[in-house]
């Protein structure tokens, strides 16, 4: 079953046929927590490499601000939605998302089933020494997981052809099964879609600060904020100069597009 975006993206090609809704321009799979730990899996064994975005909120409004970042996530195999506002969205718009897939959620998550499958890992990105200090803590907590490898680019190591080419070499001699990359959003997707083929893991998936939440260097809201979807909030008071304009302004287009979308839909 394939999907195009409806301004001419590139097909998306999920592992098994699933059903898809599309908000504010972008398309997602209508997946639970559990399948889509079970369809990254499928993905770690196939044939093919692949990857998987969890879009949130705020990467739903730069795609729409910056169209040409639309196909990173609408040429993905399995799109996954990282934020509660979606989910009311899609219940607004008739067609309900069973629930949040947040990628700082899947990332344990899929480090543990990785211990049980014996799939390997590698780490890519955070700051520095939190990769290192994430595949330490993921280990002990599960002694048979494989981390075939980590590390933390130094900044702006996107413009160094020696550097990625040093990269590239790390990823391809460990041979992941899944490779996680913290590089922030759309820095770590624009890697990805560039060089998923040449790492050779067989699935990709960026996780943003994933790493850091492992380590405990950043907290996570806590489980009844994330219900209730005040996420963002508890982000905003840790690092108000760096994120009150993204939530406080950049981001409520967003709820223009869903009531533009669900009028025109009407």
């Amino acid at each position: 079953m394939t999907a195009t975006d409806n301004r001419g993206a590139i097909p998306r090609q999920p592992p098994v046929p699933l059903r898809r809704i599309e908000i504010a321009g972008i398309p997602f799979d209508v997946v639970n927590f559990q399948e889509t730990l079970d369809l990254i899996i499928g993905l770690a064994k196939g044939g093919r490499t692949s990857y998987v975005v969890t879009p949130n909120v705020d990467h739903v409004v730069r795609t729409y601000r910056a169209p040409e970042l639309r196909s990173l996530y609408t040429s993905a195999d399995l799109v996954v939605a990282d934020g509660t506002p979606l989910i009311w969205a899609s219940r607004l718009l008739g067609k309900p998302l069973p629930e949040r897939v947040a990628g700082s959620d899947l990332f344990p998550a899929l480090c543990a089933k990785a211990a049980d499958n014996d799939l390997s890992v590698f780490l890519l990105g955070g700051a520095p020494g939190t990769a290192d200090q994430a595949a330490a803590i993921l280990q002990q907590r599960h002694p048979r997981l494989k981390v075939a490898g980590t590390y933390c680019p130094p900044f702006g190591f996107e413009e160094d052809a020696d550097e990625s080419a040093r990269i590239l070499s790390r990823i391809k001699e460990a041979k992941p099964a899944i490779l996680f990359v913290g590089l922030g959003s759309p820095k770590q997707e624009r890697w990805i879609v560039a060089n998923r083929e040449a790492c050779g893991a067989k699935v990709s998936i960026g996780v943003g600060i994933s790493f850091s939440f492992v380590c405990g260097h950043v907290h996570r809201a806590p489980r009844w904020m994330q219900r209730l979807g005040f996420e963002w909030l508890h982000r905003l008071l840790q690092e108000p100069r760096r994120l009150w304009r993204r939530y406080l302004v950049d981001d409520t287009l967003f709820f223009a597009l869903v009531v533009k979308q669900f009028f025109r839909r009407a």
